[in-house]
């Protein structure tokens, strides 16, 4: 080999940059772990919250050393911040946290572009391409804009009614045409989502997160957020999802609105549809009684007895929990936290808002915070106005701290700016000389109404109290701080996972990668002797330089991932099986140690490289159509091919070179594989009528399942919710299924036991549609109420805490998944399939100049694709492990088509090669001598490659063993084709003539 210096000099360097990037995640994990340990002696187990509290302290710690040098290797020292910016980073899976996916309101956006105008052709519009976008792969924009020009007749987007307002004026005249609108509307949708990913990016800075990813996907509006480690899962989605629309309105006296209460009540009567007698006296608690008797009062009905109240239809009344008579107070009554929106919708039907005296038409009416310790709400009557804009919004806003009232309760300290102060000054004095009440709404939430007790405020300083605790006062000053979102965004997808099940998966994929590695290691000995061991220390620099490319780049390591490199150590034994096979090729024919060591790199160097281009193509159209621990999976294996390559083709090469000038022997095999696939003679060609047959069969049987049992897909095709629970004994999974099947839990869902008996995977689409905190609070509590029977006194609180690292039972792990991004993923993962087959077609076409090549590979890639296809779609129902369709199968498909191309082009390359050097066989002699001399390689490839697979399929753990089984699946059927099915297929096509020596 040319140029040994420069080789070995490169890989000295590659290897000390490897290990000095790796030492950075040596150190930071020191550093954490000290700060776990400092936590747990500071804060017992006896007090309350104790692991929020060791959280928080941790990051307390952890952020008070982030400037201090934490690493001196003599030649640089470094922080802890840099330490682990360096440092290699762990997924979610591996790690725990929440990864999400937010959509960006468009329709908020135009809504406020066009000033909330009334418009109804706008309007329709809005709602027209809401309704497509369940099933449209345009954005949101874009269906709005198509159905606007079905319905606008006459009117233009530049209409003084939609978008030529007083804030567009000057970029929109009312002379411009739609397309022109077009594009200024898309230019401000961009910058709005921009400012968006801004804000979320600084509230995600205050959460003190280290390695978050945050990302724009396209020109959707959709924001990527995964915080890898965060606990505290409820805070991060509220710092995701609250917009932050800090407002200051002038509060009206509840008792003001007592009458027109009544009046209300009155008009709504027949415009509610009639409620069952039994629902209204179902309540009959002392607190409902008490309201009751006060909307007697109003009603001028005190003396009705119960029977009669039970059949008297009174919209509003019958909601009331309290009414308030205090004229100091601005709480208009007090309703059931579930009762809120009907209450809203009620009071802004137009019928009830015609009540209204003329000095109060513009009232705004919002409810408060729950009131603490209870499931009720007070509503407010704020001062509304025309343009409904409030007196006073939270632009103002400079700065926001946590601070402690009298009472000690914790609360939000805010500072405005110039023009704030000023106004806020005017307002203070107004409510003070009027004896007023200022309510501080924050998106449309009343936090606060507090009077004016000393005059007007000067200086813009105000605070917004609220029933907080610590936590939920830190959030709100990190919103406040980092600004208002531009509209609403809310979570299309998520993942959340718990720290113990991370801590379970670090476990699990470490356990499989050394039992993967140990077996590949005492394999390659077992059947190449000495030249094993030297392929087995090439191996193992190889993983050296993949963990250290992986820290350098800043990639993130998940479960998936681990299962790459696995698999990479598992097919980075192909190129050294493949030199070692042709090596002993050459010592067969007679030739010296040298000489066949020389020869067989050099002639085995084209297979490897065709094999690990068409394998690296496919994992290049993963990496770009995946996502999360799905791109973690192509990253490592993309890395792999590469440094796979490096240490099989150098330094193998360097050690066996060494070794053999220093007058060492190689044979290259042991005594027992000395003579196994030798002088193998096999006519494949005669056979393939036989293998054609047998796949049809199997093709067939596949077909007729997927048509008739389908396939059992994920939530990330379908849509909907999942949740991962253990119980502490085993469960019934059909018995759960009914249960919660159930019209008062979800109606519909469905439960398979996953991995051990005790533990489920729970399926829903109810509410499939909605979002929203609420929403979710709402799904969770009726899981718990479905599974309360098994779940032996856990509470609801205990049930969901996702911040414990011990936990073993309660939930575990939760997705969620809106159908519009389900139909996006599908879509994506249809074009990945058939990308890769279209790319791997040319290139085969390119390398072997013949179309008949390309066709045989990529019809044996379609056999393979649809034989393992049916086989989940017929044993899917009684496998004791996930076997979902999801975006982890379609990375096991195109590793499957990889490996499949694989073998298919090491056997190609050997065709060509006999092809060439045989000018008077006969082709079909080429093509069996072929299949014949390469069978030792494909049977040695296709078993070490199996066995590594079975080991993380073993001891990979349960989310990652479907993925397994496909990858197993595909490998058998993948090693068949290649044989019986890719060469005989490209035998049939290819054109007789080029077969220069028939007859």
């Amino acid at each position: 080999m040319q140029n040994k210096g420069l080789v070995r000099l490169f890989a000295i360097l590659f290897g000390l940059v490897s290990i000095y990037q790796l030492s950075f995640t040596f150190k930071a994990n020191q550093i954490e772990g000290d700060a776990e340990t400092q936590a747990i002696e500071k804060i017992a187990e006896t007090e309350d919250d104790y692991r929020s509290k060791r959280s928080q302290d941790e990051a307390s710690y952890l952020a008070s050393i982030a400037k201090d040098t934490v690493y001196n290797i003599g030649v640089a020292k470094y922080t802890y911040d840099e330490v682990k910016s360096n440092a290699m980073n762990l997924g979610l899976d591996l790690k725990g946290g929440i990864n999400v996916i937010l959509q960006v309101s468009v329709k908020d956006i135009l809504k406020g572009l066009a000033n909330n105008t009334k418009d109804p052709i706008f309007n329709q519009a809005l709602d027209n391409a809401s309704e497509v976008q369940k099933n449209s792969q345009n954005t949101y924009l874009e269906d709005f804009f198509a159905e606007f020009d079905k319905i606008k007749g006459d009117t233009k987007l530049a209409s003084p009614d939609i978008f030529y307002t007083k804030d567009l004026d000057g970029e929109i005249d009312g002379s411009m045409t739609d397309e022109e609108v077009q594009k200024i509307i898309q230019t401000k949708i961009d910058e709005s989502v921009v400012s968006a990913f801004e804000v979320l990016r600084k509230r995600i800075d205050g959460l003190g997160v280290t390695s978050p990813t945050i990302q724009r996907l396209g020109n959707s509006g959709r924001i990527l957020i995964e915080l890898p480690g965060i606990k505290d899962i409820e805070k991060a989605e509220r710092n995701f999802t609250t917009m932050a629309q800090l407002q200051f309105w002038d509060a009206y006296k509840g008792p003001q609105f007592l009458d027109f209460l009544g009046q209300a009540n009155e008009v709504l009567k027949p415009l509610v549809e009639q409620e069952k007698p039994e629902e209204v006296a179902e309540s009959n608690d002392s607190e409902d009684a008490t309201a009751q008797d006060a909307v007697d009062e109003l009603l001028g009905e005190a003396t009705t007895d119960s029977t009669e109240v039970a059949s008297t239809v009174n919209p509003i009344f019958d909601l009331i929990k309290n009414i308030n008579r205090d004229p100091r107070s601005p709480v208009v009554a007090t309703f059931a936290l579930s009762d809120k929106e009907t209450i809203l919708e009620y009071l802004n039907k137009k019928e009830v808002r015609a009540l209204l005296p003329a000095e109060l038409r513009y009232t705004k009416f919002a409810f408060g915070k729950p009131v603490k310790g209870s499931e009720l709400v007070d509503l407010y009557a704020l001062a509304g106005n025309r343009e409904d804009i409030p007196q006073l919004s939270g632009a103002v806003v400079t700065d926001a701290r946590v601070s402690f009232g009298l009472t000690g309760e914790p609360e939000v300290s805010m500072q405005m700016n110039a023009k704030g102060a000023k106004i806020w000054e005017k307002m203070t004095g107004d409510a003070f000389n009027n004896r007023s009440q200022i309510a501080i709404v924050l998106d449309d939430v009343v936090y606060s109404a507090p009077g004016v007790t000393k005059g007007a405020i000067s200086g813009g300083n105000s605070s917004i109290s609220g029933n907080f605790d610590v936590s939920e006062a830190d959030d709100l000053a990190n919103v406040l701080r980092a600004g208002k979102l531009p509209a609403s965004a809310d979570i299309i997808s998520s993942e959340v996972v718990g720290p113990s099940l991370g801590q379970e998966a670090i476990d699990s994929g470490t356990m499989s990668f050394i039992i993967a590695l140990i077996v590949v290691l005492l394999w390659m000995i077992f059947y190449y002797g000495k030249a094993g061991g030297f392929a087995d220390i090439a191996m193992l620099f190889n993983i050296l330089l993949i963990f250290g490319i992986l820290s350098g780049l800043g990639a993130v390591l998940t479960l998936p991932g681990i299962a790459g490199i696995v698999l990479t150590i598992g097919m980075s034994v192909d190129a050294n099986v493949l030199i070692f096979e042709r090596i002993r090729e050459e010592l067969t024919k007679g030739k010296g140690l040298k000489d066949s060591i020389k020869d067989g790199f050099g002639n085995a160097l084209s297979s490897i490289l065709d094999a690990n281009i068409t394998t690296g193509l496919t994992a290049l159209i993963l990496f770009i159509f995946g996502s999360g621990p799905i791109k973690g999976f192509a990253t490592t294996l993309l890395i792999g091919i590469g440094t796979s390559l490096f240490t099989a083709i150098f330094i193998t090469r360097l050690l066996i070179d060494w070794y053999v000038n220093k007058g060492g022997q190689l044979s290259f095999s042991t005594p027992i594989t000395k003579n196994l696939f030798r002088n193998i003679n096999i006519e494949f060609l005669k056979k393939r009528k036989v293998a054609f047959i047998i796949s049809g069969i199997l093709i067939a049987l596949s077909l007729g399942s997927l048509f008739t049992n389908g396939l059992d897909q994920g939530v990330d095709f379908v849509g909907g919710r999942t949740y991962q629970v253990r119980f502490a004994n085993d469960v019934n999974a059909s018995e759960i299924t009914s249960e919660l099947s159930k019209p008062d839990i979800f109606g519909s869902a469905e439960a398979k036991t996953f991995g051990a008996a005790n533990q489920l995977k729970i399926t829903t689409k109810y509410k499939v549609d909605e979002s929203g905190a609420e929403v979710d609070a709402e799904i969770k509590e009726k899981l718990y109420k479905g599974l309360q029977p098994y779940l032996e006194g856990l509470t609801l609180e205990k049930f969901l805490d996702l911040t414990d690292d011990t936990k073993q039972v309660g939930l575990m792990q939760s997705d969620k998944v809106s159908p519009t991004i389900a139909d996006d993923i599908k879509q994506n993962s249809v074009w990945a399939v058939l990308g890769s087959l279209v790319v791997v077609f040319l290139y085969i076409l390119i390398r072997f100049k013949r179309w008949q090549y390309s066709l045989g590979a990529v019809a044996a890639v379609f056999h393979d694709v649809l034989i393992v296809l049916g086989i989940f779609s017929l044993t899917y129902k009684f496998m004791p492990f996930n076997m979902e369709i999801n975006q982890a199968f379609i990375a096991a498909i195109l590793t499957v088509i990889g490996y499949s191309l694989n073998d298919t082009v090491v056997v190609f390359d050997r065709i060509r090669e006999f092809f060439n050097e045989h000018t008077n066989w006969k082709f079909d002699r080429v093509v069996n001598e072929s299949l014949s001399s390469t069978l030792s390689r494909t049977l040695n490839t296709s078993l070490t490659t199996l066995v590594v697979l079975l080991a993380i399929f073993i001891f990979g753990g349960d989310s990652i063993r479907g993925f397994m089984f496909a990858l197993i699946v595909g490998v058998i059927v993948g090693t068949y084709s290649s044989l019986f099915i890719a060469t005989p297929i490209m035998y049939d096509t290819v054109d007789k003539l080029d077969d220069k020596k028939k007859s």
